[in-house]
């Protein structure tokens, strides 16, 4: 593939008034030169590059007319900036260079959740809660940054230096360290555990560099504590590596079968099939997802249920059949091109229609909501000519997302609004952080998940404040839609606030009783 711009036709529609202009309009003249390479894009940038009233920002231009022709192939092909490639790239390579910390923007102040265990930060003394009010020279509390803002500021290339001055609870003045930077690991399992004597249970956000070493080292884990049966959990997993899909696939299918095909315009057709015999022929298997499942992960999903292998529980998938390469341009900016289709074994595309506009596409997850899908299965139809056979002869379908094959709707229960609107505001998540942060000292007590699990109770008093923060952000329920809330909190403020102390390895195990797809999974597990 060549690593260069290409002639962008798109330029012609951004600076059409200016050609245009040149022809019509009594007065001025017309001319022609001829431009070396002779595409259209050559010519009028010539034209700008001379002629035009302003000295033109021509990389500006060429940026803009990159992204616009991207916009017109489909949803997934784009353009990557110079200045976004390392942002854009780093959740997949398995590690990024930084200072090693986990944070949030705490009404406009960078305030750290957690100080990553041996890396740089944690080496010169940074600590869980501190909030960072200078970045070198610059002040950056109550600037209203963005997390991009802050990553580009804290990120930089190992090696370098950044000097931050810290405010801590219970410290006059601020804290002066200078952090040199260091390669910090990023991980695609969030936590592998039992959640009985037999049934392990493993969580996938993403298919990166890493993926599959993390998955088989966690597997191992789970073996060595006696693993008889897994709940493979890929909610939210928006994709990644093609690659990566294959191989974890393929752990769980016997040699040769199918994992996938691809096929484009100018892509032969490409059959992708287990190599290998994998640690998890042999155990009883349930996969979860979710509608932001998508790309790799529906690879996989799909991979074994055309497979007639496992059970696939939760609900449809995003609807992600197409495989992208990244392209590098000469100035290290980069396109991610949309250069074929993926198909599961039976032959399903589960690519969903783009609709008439970016926006449209993106907003099929909402109108899953409002045509309740989400509420009611039955709601849910597929043409006959979307219609496949498993070789075991299940039904599947494609044009839309993996479909599971046992359906976990969404309750519909009006005595939830008032918790669920608490929730999805952010707001019981904020009363979680506030909590951690000015009872640091006590939480530290519990050394372990276990040990807070088992002795940490929320009070009527926690539950109280939190009722006041919905009040001050005018939201009201119910006397019964807040019984509904005060038991539903018991777990997840629970849940929010072990994560502040022992992140993803104390949210999981503490949320696990109202995950309603989980407990699900259990069941079928359980029943076997």
């Amino acid at each position: 593939m060549e690593n260069r711009i290409r002639p962008l036709w798109v330029i012609i529609l951004l600076l059409s008034g200016i050609i245009i202009g040149l022809y019509i309009n009594k007065g001025v003249n017309t001319k022609k030169v001829e431009v070396e390479g002779g595409s259209k894009f050559d010519e009028v940038m010539w034209y700008v590059g001379n002629d035009y009233v302003e000295e033109p920002n021509a990389q500006e231009i060429q940026d803009e007319a990159i992204a616009a022709m991207m916009e017109k192939l489909d949803p997934h092909s784009a353009y990557v900036p110079l200045e976004e490639f390392n942002e854009v790239n780093d959740p997949l390579l398995g590690s990024f260079d930084g200072i090693g910390v986990q944070f949030r923007l705490e009404r406009d102040t960078i305030a750290i959740v957690s100080v990553i265990k041996g890396g740089p930060s944690e080496k010169v003394g940074l600590m869980d809660g501190d909030r960072i009010i200078y970045v070198d020279d610059t002040l950056v509390a109550s600037k209203k940054l963005k997390n991009e803002d802050v990553m580009r500021k804290l990120k930089g290339p190992k090696g370098t230096k950044v000097r931050v001055r810290v405010l801590r609870r219970g410290v006059e003045g601020l804290l002066d360290y200078t952090i040199t930077r260091d390669a910090i690991p990023t991980y695609s399992v969030d936590i592998a555990y039992m959640l009985d004597d037999e049934i392990g249970y493993l969580k996938l956000s993403k298919f990166s560099a890493t993926t599959v070493s993390e998955f088989k080292k966690g597997i191992g884990e789970l073996d060595r504590q006696g693993m008889k049966k897994l709940i493979f959990d890929l909610r939210g997993n928006t994709g990644g590596y093609l690659s990566a899909a294959v191989d974890i696939a393929d752990e769980f299918l016997p040699r040769g079968s199918l994992i996938v095909y691809t096929e484009g315009r100018n892509r032969p057709r490409n059959y992708m099939k287990a190599r290998r015999h994998g640690q998890l022929e042999d155990i009883p298997v349930v996969v979860l997802i979710d509608g932001e499942s998508a790309s790799a992960s529906e690879i996989v999903a799909g991979a074994l249920q055309d497979n007639d292998r496992g059970t696939i529980i939760g609900r449809r998938s995003f609807g992600k059949g197409l495989v992208q390469e990244q392209i590098m341009l000469s100035d290290q900016s980069a396109i991610r091109l949309t250069v074929a289709r993926y198909y599961t074994p039976t032959g399903r595309c589960i690519q969903k229609p783009y609709g008439d506009s970016h926006e449209d596409y993106l907003l099929e997850s909402y109108e899953r909501y409002e045509n309740g899908e989400l509420f009611h299965p039955d709601s849910i139809h597929f043409a006959d000519s979307l219609k496949f056979t498993t070789p075991k002869g299940k039904t599947v379908y494609g044009g839309g997302g993996i479909m599971p094959d046992i359906y976990v709707p969404l309750v519909d229960d009006s005595t939830e609004y008032y918790f669920n609107r608490i929730v999805n505001l952010g707001l019981l998540y904020q009363y979680a952080f506030d909590y951690t942060d000015k009872h640091r000292a006590q939480l530290k007590g519990y050394k372990t998940v276990e040990a807070f699990d088992r002795s940490f109770k929320v009070t009527d008093a926690m539950f109280d404040a939190l009722v006041h923060l919905a009040d001050e952000k005018g939201i009201v329920g119910t006397e019964e839609q807040r019984q509904v809330a005060r038991r539903e909190t018991d777990i997840l403020l629970k849940a929010y606030i072990a994560r502040n102390l022992f992140d993803d390895e104390g949210f999981y195990p503490i949320y696990a009783p109202m995950d309603e797809i989980l407990q699900r999974a259990l069941e079928e597990l359980k029943g076997e």
